[in-house]
């Protein structure tokens, strides 16, 4: 099996005005200084991103956005392009997360166009599916997850793909307090490797890497971190702070 280097990710949701993000970003980067064996992304909202850009810039700590829209420029009042993303500083965006979905209208077809956005301007795209709490208690984890990559990835070549991050986020546990047990992330995120193997071959299924978020804590990344198939977290609340975020890299 392929060693795949671990992503700690944050994604700052809508907190933190723009000197917040850049005190936030300047605590963390002490503290994270020497975690060179780990990849580390920072989601601050878009108006924190040049000035956290700035903080961040030369450490170990790379930039993200929290979602893109798919056109390159336009008539779209309120919406943000790949284009303005990579000009900010971005190296990373988070697509299809489950509040995207939730609550602004985002589906599996706008998933699949952000990715393609993304991809054009060689921004790494976080691509986030999960199942609601009714949709696990009525046995469907793995027909949701089945749909959301088939959609979200569909008409892609493995070469596009390269550069792709997942990250299952069961919606009963994004900022509810409850975590999955490491045995339930652990089967979908081999559910999800098997799907990717499946649909472009060990290569892309070896290298991918498989991220868990919902309700990620210092206290509980070391258990997810030890099964074969968490390749790392998308960390919401617990990033916010840059002291627990610290103690979620240094997981080892």
């Amino acid at each position: 099996m392929q060693h795949r280097t671990p992503l700690i990710a944050g994604n700052w949701k809508m907190y933190k005005t723009s000197s917040e993000a850049m005190e936030t970003a300047a605590q963390l980067i002490k503290r994270v200084a020497d975690a060179d064996t780990i990849d580390i992304m920072i989601a601050p909202p878009y108006t924190a991103l040049e000035s956290v850009a700035a903080v961040i810039k030369d450490s170990c700590v790379s930039l993200g956005a929290q979602d893109l829209f798919w056109e390159t420029e336009g008539a779209y009042t309120g919406q943000i392009s790949a284009e303005m993303l990579v000009a900010a500083g971005c190296r990373y965006v988070i697509i299809g997360h489950s509040e995207r979905r939730q609550y602004f209208g985002e589906t599996d077809e706008t998933v699949n166009k952000k990715i393609k956005a993304a991809l054009r301007v060689d921004l790494k795209p976080v691509v986030c599916v999960g199942e609601t709490e009714a949709e696990r208690e009525a046995g469907q984890t793995f027909s949701v997850l089945d749909k959301q990559v088939r959609m979200g990835l569909d008409k892609y070549f493995i070469d596009d793909l390269t550069s792709l991050v997942i990250a299952y986020e069961p919606v009963w546990a994004i900022g509810t307090g409850k975590t999955a047990t490491e045995e339930q992330a652990q089967e979908a995120h081999q559910y999800i490797r098997s799907l990717v193997e499946e649909l472009y071959g060990n290569t892309l299924s070896d290298s991918i890497r498989i991220l868990y978020g919902g309700s990620v804590k210092p206290e509980n990344i070391t258990g997810l971190m030890a099964r074969p198939d968490i390749d790392g977290a998308l960390v919401g609340g617990a990033s916010l702070d840059a002291e627990s975020f610290s103690k979620i890299v240094k997981f080892r």
